[in-house]
C-alpha cells in the first residue's frame, strides 16, 4: 500500500467535501446545537412544565360523604383542589380528562374515625396522565396525614407511646458518589446521542463521495489516475470517518459545556434532583476510543452501499433501512435493567452503547472493554474489506 497515494486521495476528497455547505452543517452546526437543546433546553422545559402542572389547581370529585361532613369540609378547605359535583359517570370524566381524580368516601367515615371501625378510601385516577396523577397524589397525601393524625390521637387517649405503631425506622443511604449517579442516568442518553450523531454524520458524506461521484461523472476521471483502487476505497472511508469523528468530538465538547452550564446556571435542577451534572473527561475519552472502530464500521458500510447505488436518490433509499437496522439495537440498549455481559459484548452497536453507559457511570471492566473493542475492530475490518472489494468490481462501479 502506498501511503503517499492514500494521503493524496484523502486530502482531495476532504477538500471537495468541505466545500459543500451541507457537510459543514451536519458536521459542526448539528452537534453544537442539538446537545445543548437536549441537555439543557428540553430538561429545563420539562422541569418548568412539571412545576406548572403541580402548581395548578386540580379538578376533583367527591363521591359519597353525605354522613361525613367533617372530612368533606376539610377537603373543601384545601387550596389546591377545585371540586366538581358528584356524577355517576366519574370514570368517563377522568378518562376524558374533564376532572383529574375522584375520591370515594365510605358511609359512616367520620364515625369510623372515632370508633376505630375499619374503612376504605378509594381514589380513582388516570394512570400515566400527569395532571390526574398530581390530583390523586394530593388526595392521597391528605388522607395519609389524616391517618397519621388519627393514630396519634388514639395513642394519646390511651397514654401509649408512638413507637408502639412505629417500632423502628428504615433509612436508605446512597453509597455511590454524585458523579456516578449522574453518569448512570446520563450515560444512556449520551451514548444514544453519540451513536446516532455518528451514524447520521456519515450518511451524507458517504453518499456524496460514491453515488455523488457517479452522478457528477467524476468517478471515471478518478479511475484513470495511476492510483490503485484500494487507495480510493480506503481514502473515501477515512474521509467519512474523519467527518464522523469530528462530529463526535464536537458533540462531546458540547455535552461537557452543556452540563457545566446546567451545574452553574441551572442550579435549580441540580438542587431539586440531588444530582451533580458532570461527566468525567477521562470517561468521555474512553467512550471516544471505543467509538472509533464503530464509526469506521458505519463509514465502511455506508461507502459500500453508496458504491452499489446508481445515484444519490437510490443510495438514500438503501440507507434508510440501514438507519432503522442501526437504530433498533440502540433502542434495545436503552431498556432498563439491560447490562453488558459476555454475549452482548459481541453484538454490534448494542455492545458499544452499553459499554459507553458503564464508562460514563464510572464502571470499568477491562475484560468487557477488550472484548467490545476487539469485536468492533473485527466488524470494522470486515466492513472495510467489503468496501474495498466492491471498489475493485467494474460491475459495481459502472452499474447502470
Amino acid at each position: 500500500m502506498n501511503l503517499r497515494h492514500l494521503g493524496i486521495v484523502y486530502r482531495k476528497e476532504m477538500r471537495d467535501l468541505l466545500r459543500d455547505r451541507r457537510t459543514i452543517i451536519s458536521m459542526i452546526v448539528a452537534p453544537v446545537v442539538i446537545m445543548p437543546l437536549l441537555m439543557f433546553g428540553l430538561g429545563a422545559l420539562a422541569l418548568h412544565q412539571v412545576r406548572q402542572t403541580m402548581a395548578e389547581s386540580s379538578q376533583v370529585m367527591i363521591l359519597g360523604g353525605d354522613d361525613s361532613p367533617q372530612t368533606v369540609a376539610a377537603l373543601h378547605k384545601l387550596d389546591k383542589f377545585v371540586f366538581s359535583p358528584a356524577d355517576p359517570a366519574y370514570r368517563q370524566l377522568i378518562t376524558d380528562k374533564k376532572i383529574g381524580a375522584a375520591v370515594e368516601i365510605p358511609p359512616g367515615f367520620d364515625a369510623a374515625l372515632q370508633t376505630g371501625a375499619p374503612a376504605t378510601i378509594q381514589i380513582y385516577d388516570y394512570e400515566g396522565e400527569i395532571k390526574s396523577q398530581s390530583a390523586a397524589a394530593g388526595l392521597r397525601n391528605y388522607f395519609q396525614n389524616l391517618q397519621s393524625q388519627t393514630v396519634d390521637g388514639r395513642l394519646r387517649q390511651r397514654d401509649l407511646p408512638q413507637s408502639l405503631i412505629h417500632p423502628f425506622e428504615i433509612q436508605t443511604a446512597n453509597v455511590a458518589p454524585p458523579e456516578k449517579v449522574s453518569g448512570n442516568l446520563l450515560g444512556s442518553l449520551v451514548a444514544y446521542c453519540v451513536l446516532m450523531t455518528c451514524l447520521a454524520s456519515s450518511f451524507y458524506p458517504a453518499i456524496d463521495l460514491t453515488a455523488g461521484e457517479k452522478e457528477r461523472g467524476t468517478m471515471e476521471t478518478l479511475l484513470c489516475s495511476p492510483v490503485q483502487r484500494i487507495h480510493f476505497a480506503l481514502g473515501k472511508c477515512l474521509v467519512v470517518l474523519t467527518v464522523s469523528l469530528t462530529t463526535m468530538v464536537l458533540l462531546f465538547l458540547s455535552a461537557r459545556i452543556s452540563l457545566l452550564s446546567v451545574a452553574k446556571k441551572g442550579g435549580e435542577i441540580a438542587r431539586e434532583t440531588g444530582l451533580q451534572f458532570t461527566l468525567n473527561p477521562a470517561s468521555l475519552a474512553g467512550v471516544f476510543l471505543i467509538m472509533v472502530p464503530m464509526a469506521l464500521f458505519f463509514a465502511a458500510v455506508m461507502v459500500a452501499i453508496g458504491l452499489f447505488a446508481r445515484s444519490m436518490k437510490e443510495a438514500q433509499s438503501y440507507m434508510q433501512p440501514l438507519m432503522i437496522l442501526m437504530i433498533m439495537p440502540l433502542l434495545i440498549s436503552l431498556l432498563p435493567g439491560l447490562e453488558l455481559n459476555p454475549a452482548l459484548a459481541l453484538v454490534p452497536v448494542i455492545n458499544v452503547s452499553l459499554l459507553a453507559k458503564e464508562l460514563l457511570s464510572g464502571t470499568c471492566h477491562w475484560g468487557f472493554i477488550a472484548e467490545v473493542f476487539v469485536s468492533s475492530v473485527v466488524y470494522a475490518s470486515a466492513a472495510l474489506g467489503v468496501a474495498v472489494a466492491m471498489f475493485q468490481r467494474e460491475s459495481v462501479i459502472f452499474r447502470v
